[in-house]
């Protein structure tokens, strides 16, 4: 086989792949999300409670408790900027302008078995939030899970 339909066809597999994936035909398991976690960042099971913290506060609009999960300085996309956000005041200070309501819907219905986990973090709501496992000292002898950034 030639190298040109050979690279056709992946690159038609690789776009029937994104497709399935967007459009939620690519189903998974819990587990085996929780596996993907484990196995790319360790500390699975600590992911469990700051998720579920996440999706409570963004149905809820509670901008101090999804302050309190973020790492600072926080990086965030709206409005068609890019802001670095220094601290949970700021935070909570500008939530409004911060967090559409879009992504606080979508990170509000967000299910265990649809979250996308890469070596970069797990991705929320299509890329609208990110969480990663922020280690603790040089060593990342422990980490905490936090939001790394948000894409409106």
């Amino acid at each position: 086989m030639s190298r040109l339909p050979a690279a056709l066809l992946l690159a038609g597999a690789v776009v029937l792949g994104a497709s399935l994936l967007s459009a939620g035909a690519f189903a998974q398991s819990e587990n085996e999300v929780y596996d993907r976690i484990e196995e790319l960042h360790g500390n699975a099971e600590a992911f469990d409670r700051p998720l579920r913290q996440l999706v409570r506060a963004m149905r809820s609009d509670d901008a101090e408790s999804i302050a309190g999960l973020a790492e600072y300085p926080l990086t965030v996309k709206a409005n068609g900027e890019t802001y670095d956000v220094e601290n949970a005041e700021d935070f909570v200070e500008n939530f409004d302008d911060l967090v559409t309501p879009e992504t606080r819907r979508a990170v509000g219905r967000q299910q265990y078995q649809d979250l996308f986990v890469s070596s970069d973090g797990v991705m929320l709501a299509n890329g609208a939030v990110w969480m990663g496992a922020v280690c603790e000292d040089n060593a990342c002898g422990d980490s905490h899970w936090a939001i790394i950034a948000i894409n409106n």
